[in-house]
């Protein structure tokens, strides 16, 4: 472990350490207007920040999106002024007025940077660790794409290569997330990756003396990182001429992720406020404020005092990015000379393309055989996966179960892993028993762009990742979930693998499309839908949920409208159905079955198919009403799981099948006949709402 700066090449002016205060007081100034806030932080970590925007990262604040630049991550996200105020110094498009609008309704800064909302905010942080894992993901993501456009250049002669840089506080790294994905990603020995650990011993109840002893350098070494602690100035300070020596220290070591422990002052050079819990989420105080613009020589009077030979200086970083860009432009144009297929493959995945024909390669179930869903999810995957390169993904340590494997042969490891199919450039990735960290290093894949990516689990363990599932809701990323062992027919596991609130509450995270197909088609044209929807034709995407079955179903012909979330399977005899059966999943041959009960007593009765209700939600008000006739008031909902989705769907009349308690341990069809998905009590439950509907 290196402790000692070498020498170094920084040039550090006096605009620089001004530039450096100025960020400093910002940070205090605006969490003092708005009267919250995350001001201590900020203030300590000034010299980091501001040492990788205007020193060390390779990036353009003229084109935030470039594919060539270097990606941020602040995983402190509650620092978000951190970030605010380096993207302001730097020319992004950031103004003194919306530092000054922070965490206000309307404003470009919000309390926790939003992916989408602010230029140059590479991911939606805020949730501790989450931003630890992300950054793991986008590593992940930077060696498949230099894999996809260029394996075979010699390290750091890519224009595809390019660093991830992340900074997280005590907060990330005592969260379990980031333990998953620090271990995943030394054992990807992802070397374009560098975390910085803002090492201030302050969280919200205090010392973290309260709550961690552990040696957390020894933690990292143990993971398979290069590590460096960095000591501060004499003064408490960090030292900026150490911090860029361990950076490039850390650039140089190509075979491990690096860690970067940075001992801080929090609030520092606050004269009271420095080294206190209360400066973690708290404004200063006028007085404070005041107080630490004297030690920094700012005028005590004045607000977001910006020196305007302060801003000429930063604003260099245009200039320096426009010329980093235009070095990086002239390889990138040798790559494409030399390379003209890779670089129409590059051209197709950039513009949110698939490939021609891609559609049909599909398969096409046989009518009448009996195939889980998850079994047809997995030929799907390898049959897509010999045409779309850019598709990849794995399980938590479920690919036989989950059937998420897209090649066999080609896993997502390292040059000098022992297993046989090891490739740095791998296809299929194996996520460990790391479900949570699984989930948010999808959202790193996604965010980094030019990939697209799966991620398997039983649907059970979706508890394990819904943090980050609900992120990707909120970013709108166009990551997949694969879902399987979807109800109590997984049998004899019993019920703590038996998910029965699952559906119901995942479909309450808005922006996360839950599908659960009823069979081996439906399963094939679900993921036609969710690949249509990765194309820029819809805009900003959406993560997808496939919730599938452990047991074979009945496969039935495919219908197009799978794809509008809510279709009619099979017509009532009469074209004017008396009752609708609604059904999805495993649970639609139940409703078939009934159909054909009702119908043998003179029951004119249609069966609705919805395999996902968010789908539907979309359509026009015509077509859900065709599906669902408002004149038809006589339904019944059938869901191995809670009831709470179905009650807009059912009405007053309307019965719902459904399991309000927890499953055992038997067989599924036990379960089933034992819990009511029988056709017997879903046509009994129909006959009642008939009664209901006639009174």
């Amino acid at each position: 472990m290196s402790t000692k700066p070498t020498t170094t090449d920084l040039e550090w002016t006096e605009w620089d350490q001004r530039a450096v205060d100025t960020a400093r007081v910002l940070a205090a100034d605006a969490v003092q207007k708005v009267g919250n806030g995350h001001p201590g932080t900020a203030m300590s970590l000034a010299p980091a920040a501001y040492t990788l925007f205007q020193k060390v990262m390779r990036h353009d604040p003229a084109d935030a999106d470039w594919v060539g630049r270097d990606r941020f991550v602040l995983s402190a996200g509650h620092s978000s002024l951190t970030l605010y105020t380096q993207l302001y110094l730097a020319g992004f498009g950031l103004e003194l007025d919306d530092l000054k609008s922070f965490r206000t309704w309307g404003s470009k800064t919000p309390g926790h940077p939003e992916y989408g909302h602010t230029t140059g905010v590479e991911t939606t942080t805020g949730p501790l660790g989450q931003g630890v894992a992300n950054a793991v993901g986008m590593a992940m993501a930077a060696r498949y794409e230099r894999g996809l456009f260029d394996p075979e250049a010699a390290q750091g002669e890519s224009p595809f290569d390019h660093f991830v840089y992340v900074i997280a506080g005590d907060g990330c790294l005592q969260e379990g997330i980031s333990a998953e994905a620090s271990s995943m990603a030394g054992h990807q020995k992802l070397g374009n990756l560098v975390l910085l650990w803002d090492d201030n011993h302050i969280s919200i109840e205090g010392d973290t003396e309260t709550a961690v002893s552990e040696d957390t350098v020894k933690r990292y070494e143990a993971y398979g990182w290069h590590v460096q602690r960095v000591a501060p100035k004499p003064d408490g300070d960090l030292d900026p001429h150490a911090l860029y020596n361990a950076i490039e220290a850390a650039k140089q070591v190509t075979d491990k992720p690096s860690f970067i422990a940075m001992r801080s002052i929090i609030a520092w050079p606050a004269p009271n406020a420095q080294n206190t819990e209360a400066a973690h989420g708290s404004a200063l105080g006028d007085d404070e404020v005041a107080a630490t613009k004297r030690v920094l020589g700012f005028d005590p009077e004045q607000t977001f005092e910006v020196a305007e030979e302060v801003i000429a200086h930063t604003r260099g970083a245009l200039e320096r990015g426009a010329q980093a860009k235009a070095e990086w432009e002239k390889s990138f144009q040798l790559w494409r000379d030399n390379n003209a297929e890779r670089a129409a493959e590059f051209d197709r995945i950039a513009a949110g393309e698939l490939p021609a024909g891609w559609e049909e390669k599909l398969p096409v179930f046989e009518p009448g055989k009996g195939v889980a869903t998850r079994a047809a999810s997995g030929k799907v995957l390898q049959t897509l996966g010999a045409v779309i390169p850019e598709l990849w993904g794995g399980s938590a340590d479920l690919a036989g179960s989950n059937n998420t494997t897209i090649d066999k042969t080609s896993s997502f490891l390292p040059a000098d892993n022992p297993l046989p199919e090891a490739n740095p450039y791998g296809r299929t990735i194996h996520f460990g028993i790391r479900e949570h960290s699984m989930a948010a290093e999808m959202n790193g894949i996604a965010l980094h762009g030019n990939t697209r990516i799966y991620g398997g689990t039983f649907l059970v363990f979706s508890d394990y990742m819904r943090n980050a599932v609900r992120l990707s809701a909120l970013m709108h990323l166009p990551v997949t979930y694969v879902w399987t062992h979807d109800s109590i027919g997984l049998g004899e596991d019993g019920p703590t693998h038996q998910p029965v609130e699952h559906l119901a509450s995942l479909r309450a995270i808005p922006g996360l499309n839950v599908v659960r197909p009823a069979d081996a088609n439906e399963t094939a044209i679900a993921w036609r839908e969710i690949l249509r929807r990765w194309t820029k034709v819809f805009g900003k995407g959406a993560p997808h949920g496939l919730a599938l079955t452990r047991q074979g179903v009945p496969t039935y012909e495919p219908n197009e409208d799978t794809a509008k979330g809510g279709y009619v399977l099979f017509e009532a005899s009469t074209q004017a159905p008396e009752v609708i059966l609604i059904a999805t999943g495993s649970e639609v041959h139940v409703a078939v079955e009934a159909r054909e009960q009702l119908e043998a007593d003179g029951v004119p009765t249609r069966v609705v198919s919805m395999p996902s209700v968010e789908w539907f939600e979309e359509q026009d008000q015509a077509y859900r009403d065709g599906v669902l006739p408002p004149s038809v008031k006589a339904r019944v909902s059938v869901e191995a799981g809670i009831g709470l989705t179905w009650h807009k769907y059912v009405g007053d009349a309307g019965r719902i099948v459904s399991l309000e308690h927890f499953g055992a341990s038997a067989d599924g069809k036990v379960l089933f006949r034992e819990y009511g998905f029988t056709a017997e009590n879903v046509a009994a439950k129909a006959r009642e709402s008939l009664a209901d509907a006639q009174r």
